[in-house]
C-alpha cells in the first residue's frame, strides 16, 4: 500500500505532467507531419518531379496520368504540411515550443518519408524509380542511405531533447 494521499497538490502535479506529455507528443507529431509534407511537396515533387524531371509519382501509364498523379501527390503532401502547422499552432497556445526538439521531429519525418518512398514506391510497388536510363544501385544507395541517416539524426535529436517533455516550466502559468 502506498502513502500517496490524493489531493489538490498531487492532482495538479499529475495533471501538469500528463498535459506536458500530451503537448510534447502533439508537438512531435506536428513536426513529423510537417517533415513528411515538406519531403514530399518540396524535396521530391519540386526537385525530382518538376526541376530535374527524373520521374513522376506514377510512371506506369501515359504522361497525362503521370502529371495527374503528380498533382494529387502535390495536393496531399501540402495537406500534410499544413496539418502539421495547424497542430503546431495549437501546441503553441499552451507551451513555449522547444524548437530543437521540433526540428528533430521534422528531420525524422523527412527521413521516414524518404525511406517509405524509396522502399515502397521504388522497390515494392515499382510505381516509379528515382531516375531512368541509369544504374539505379548508386541512386538507391544514396536515397535510402540518406533516409536512414536522417532518421538516426531525428531520433537522436528527440532523445537528446527528451527532458524538455518533463520540464514543467514549458507549461504557461506553472
Amino acid at each position: 500500500m502506498t502513502d500517496h494521499q490524493p489531493g489538490p497538490v498531487t492532482d495538479r502535479l499529475h495533471d501538469s505532467r500528463y498535459t506536458s506529455f500530451r503537448l510534447d507528443r502533439r508537438m512531435i507529431i506536428s513536426g513529423f507531419l510537417f517533415g513528411c509534407g515538406i519531403a514530399g511537396s518540396i524535396i521530391d515533387l519540386f526537385v525530382f518531379h518538376l526541376g530535374l524531371q527524373w520521374h513522376h509519382f506514377y510512371d506506369l501509364s501515359t504522361t497525362r496520368i503521370a502529371l495527374l498523379s503528380d498533382g494529387i501527390f502535390h495536393a496531399l503532401t501540402w495537406l500534410i504540411t499544413v496539418w502539421g502547422l495547424f497542430m503546431l499552432a495549437g501546441v503553441r497556445q499552451h507551451i513555449r515550443v522547444p524548437w530543437g526538439r521540433w526540428a528533430a521531429a521534422v528531420t525524422l519525418g523527412v527521413g521516414v518519408f524518404q525511406l517509405f518512398d524509396g522502399l515502397v514506391n521504388h522497390k515494392i510497388l515499382g510505381i516509379h524509380q528515382i531516375r531512368y536510363g541509369v544504374d539505379l544501385f548508386v541512386y538507391d544507395l544514396v536515397w535510402i542511405g540518406s533516409a536512414v541517416v536522417l532518421i538516426i539524426i531525428g531520433l537522436a535529436g528527440l532523445w537528446l531533447t527528451r527532458y524538455h517533455r518533463l520540464n514543467r516550466d514549458l507549461l504557461h502559468g506553472t
